[in-house]
């Protein structure tokens, strides 16, 4: 196997705008990023397109969360660029990038705990300068009724799940264009798990929302996603369809416990 050993388009995928010259919505290239003298990005080159989900899946200390803290500038790449809809943001200050319809739900979520449900709500309008702050609020209770019924509550009593719907539902309050997740279903139960994954199934379909989605559960992430990279150490080894790296057996071993998904 190559160091980048890229699959063959999936049929079923066909439909999806990757490829057929479309320009990604956003393009990472070459990227290297350290943390003193420590090299954790080692020229990592990705692509999302407008209306897909993709997946970077890898084993803890992959450089997965460092990737994408790297896109919203903290830490700043050294070498390479990060392009969004064809405008370089590599030196783009973070408040700056968050201004451009990107929103980010991080790993770990970091709610604000003392805040209630709405006001975290609140907080995640405040890009969009509360413009559509009904509708939006709408659409996260719709998505997460669990939410609603916490509308008062303060985030830092709220389960894991109900924070991690909190965190997501924060992000998608800034009418975000791409909506980037960071491990949203660690540490949650599996029916938790599913429903998280459906919520962001949802998005996709009915709003066209791009999604770009870092997990360690790479079963769950791979049957969700259009398309999939696989990174190791720092570098990209894999990438090609969600279905055909599930049926890969080296990533079946490595991620799948030896394949019994």
């Amino acid at each position: 196997m190559s160091a980048s050993d890229t699959l063959a388009p999936d049929p079923a995928a066909a439909s999806q705008p990757a490829g057929s010259g479309a320009v990604p919505m956003l393009s990472v290239r070459g990227v290297k990023t350290f943390y003193g003298n420590i090299m954790a990005l080692k020229g990592v080159d990705v692509d999302v397109y407008q209306g897909e989900i993709v997946t970077l899946i890898g084993s803890n200390g992959a450089g997965k969360s460092t990737l994408m803290m790297t896109i919203f500038g903290q830490p700043r790449a050294r070498e390479g660029a990060v392009i969004y809809e064809g405008r370089d943001i590599t030196k783009v200050p973070t408040h700056e990038i968050a201004q451009l319809r990107i929103a980010q739900s991080p790993e770990g979520r970091r709610i604000f705990p003392r805040m209630t449900v709405f006001e975290n709500l609140q907080m995640g309008a405040a890009v969009d300068g509360f413009a559509h702050f009904d509708d939006d609020l709408r659409k996260v209770f719709d998505l997460f009724p669990r939410l609603k019924e916490r509308i008062n509550q303060r985030g830092g009593t709220l389960s894991g799940g109900e924070q991690q719907m909190l965190a997501i539902g924060r992000a998608l309050m800034s009418r975000p264009r791409l909506l980037m997740l960071d491990e949203p279903s660690l540490g949650l139960a599996p029916l938790i798990v599913k429903l998280i994954f459906d919520a962001i199934r949802e998005l996709n379909r009915s709003e066209g929302l791009t999604v770009f989605l870092v997990e360690q559960n790479a079963f769950h992430a791979l049957k969700l996603a259009h398309r999939g990279y696989v990174l190791v150490n720092g570098a990209v080894t894999l990438s090609g369809s969600g279905h055909e790296l599930l049926e890969r057996p080296e990533v079946r071993a490595a991620y799948l416990e030896g394949g019994k998904h």
